[in-house]
């Protein structure tokens, strides 16, 4: 139809018949005769009510595979809400055994489902990794569409969304992802297949931020120095392929493909490839290459070398995307989750280590808000320099756990709960990506995180509820038993797990997935004696 030059379709009905209005509808990514199909097969003849009354079914299996005791009604609400918000994405676009790929654009036959949507520079760090324990099989399949949309363009995906791979931010962290998985058991997909395109990123794709496509010259640096090059303040770009907007975020890139290629390597050794193993491995230590001393901090370099002076805390123009990504360089700082061990001997050692992440949480702005989030609208949740709103700090409260003082990681992780996460509109303090920042919600809460994706191993926190209890697909349960547990009571003051005394502030997907209790003995005061045992790394 056309009205007032304004085209469309409408709908009109008799006003003040009833106040609601039943609409149906289906869609098809295929064809208007699959929509069709989709609508007979799915909701034809039944009514409104029913429908919902499925999907409410539906989301009570779902939400109650994790039962929490204790706890107030608001973090209760949090909790859930959260817990929901982790299956946003990613989606399945198969109907009726097919799907439509906007990879290849071709209609495919399939006897598994296939997933788009999909935001790995969020979604690596906690989302993967909760799926993973929750829904194994889901993961199998989401991390078997990367492999197929591989086959299909050439390329594995950054951000694969529904008409194709989106280039958003950087990183190639699904190699992360694929990791992360195949270590905790899953192994249902093309692992050679997944394998060579994980290779065919690091070896022959260019790691501009926002660009798809083969290595420019700047790739060709990288390769060859170890670094990702910078330019001065002020000095114009010389590489057409930079985005305009993104720049080329210098630091960021370096320490990014540092933990992917640690991740590749490490996949090179899980499937016996030797030689690349030891070819990969090497490159995980790029991140060291940009570490200056004398600044503590990572630091830019240009094409020769020369190290480029700059404010870490506020340059690089907006979000200061010539050298890091929509943070600064005290978030960068540790931005080393595959080698923790090697960041803490260059900052000098536990003590030292400790003492710079206590500064980060009190280090101020030096300027007004204003000011700040003018150039950094993206650093928000700030607690002196740490941005709870951004996914790069999700890990970063819990590296005390590495130092004489996992006690702090416990008072951390429940005053950015508390300050951040409450049930009401101010209750999510970023971008929530799609299920990325509620992933953090979910774990913090249960009490333990996985600080690095890739390992099998879970970093202990303070738990916000009595007890959680999670219902493993293998029929188990994991349970988090924190008795007398309060906003008050958030410090561990011994911990066992099956009945066993644990010492040391980590334990193992393996335990996980064995099922059993995690029993944490809750206190008003800090014990600093335990948790100082022993570090994964």
């Amino acid at each position: 139809n056309e009205r007032n030059n304004v085209k469309g379709k409408f709908l009109s009905f008799a006003a003040g018949v009833n106040n609601s209005l039943e609409f149906i509808y289906a869609v098809s990514f295929i064809s208007p005769e699959q929509a069709q199909k989709n609508y007979d097969a799915e909701i034809a003849g039944k009514s409104f009510e029913v429908l919902k009354q499925s999907a409410k079914s539906s989301w009570e299996d779902v939400l109650g595979q994790i039962k929490v005791k204790g706890g107030t009604e608001a973090q209760k609400r949090t909790f859930y809400t959260a817990l929901y918000r982790c299956y946003e994405r990613m989606v399945d676009i198969t109907e009726d055994g097919q799907y439509y790929s906007n990879y290849d654009g071709k209609v495919h036959q399939t006897d598994r489902k296939f997933y788009v949507d999909d935001w790995s520079w969020d979604t690596y760090l906690a989302h993967h990794p909760l799926r993973i324990i929750l829904k194994p099989e889901m993961e199998a399949d989401m991390i078997q569409s990367y492999v197929l949309m591989y086959e299909q363009s050439g390329w594995i995906p950054t951000f694969p969304v529904l008409w194709g791979d989106n280039p958003c931010m950087n990183g190639f962290h699904s190699t992360i992802s694929i990791l992360d998985a195949y270590r905790k058991g899953i192994t249902n997909f093309d692992t050679e297949k997944a394998y060579e395109g994980m290779k065919k990123n690091s070896l022959e794709a260019t790691m501009l931020p926002w660009k798809n496509g083969v290595m420019c010259s700047l790739d060709s640096v990288y390769h060859e120095k170890g670094y990702y090059p910078a330019l001065h303040p002020g000095e114009p770009e010389t590489v057409a392929q930079v985005h305009s907007f993104e720049k080329r975020q210098s630091v960021a890139v370096t320490l990014g493909h540092s933990y992917d290629d640690w991740a590749l390597a490490q996949m090179a050794k899980e499937l016996g490839k030797t030689d690349d193993y030891n070819y990969f491995l090497p490159k995980a230590d790029n991140y060291k290459n940009l570490y200056n001393k004398t600044k503590g901090f990572f630091m830019p370099r240009d094409a020769d070398g020369q190290w480029i002076d700059i404010d870490p805390k506020f340059d690089g123009g907006m979000g200061g995307r010539d050298y890091y990504d929509e943070n600064n360089g005290w978030t960068y700082l540790w931005q080393v989750q595959h080698d923790l061990g090697g960041l803490i001997e260059l900052l000098g050692g536990k003590k030292a280590f400790e003492e710079r992440l206590d500064q980060l949480f009190r280090e101020g702005l030096d300027r007004s808000k204003y000011e700040t989030w003018a150039k950094f609208p993206d650093f928000t949740g700030i607690v002196g320099q740490y941005s709870m709103g951004n996914e790069p700090s999700f890990h970063i409260p819990y590296l005390y756990n590495l130092t004489g003082s996992p006690w702090k990681t416990q008072k951390k992780i429940r005053m950015l709960l508390d300050a951040w996460y409450s049930d009401n509109i101010f209750g999510i303090p970023g971008d929530e990506d799609g299920g990325g920042m509620s992933a953090f919600i979910v774990f913090s809460s249960m009490g333990f995180y996985p600080l690095t994706p890739g390992m099998p191993v879970y970093t202990i926190g303070s738990p916000l509820f009595e007890e959680v209890t999670i219902s493993l697909p293998n029929g188990k349960t994991f349970t988090v038993s924190a008795p007398g547990g309060t906003g008050i009571n958030k410090y561990i003051q011994n911990a066992s797990l099956n009945g066993k005394s644990l010492e040391t502030p980590f334990f193992t997907h393996k335990d996980l997935m064995a099922g059993g209790v995690l029993k944490l003995e809750m206190g008003p005061y800090p014990n600093k004696n335990w948790g100082i045992a022993s570090t994964p790394q």
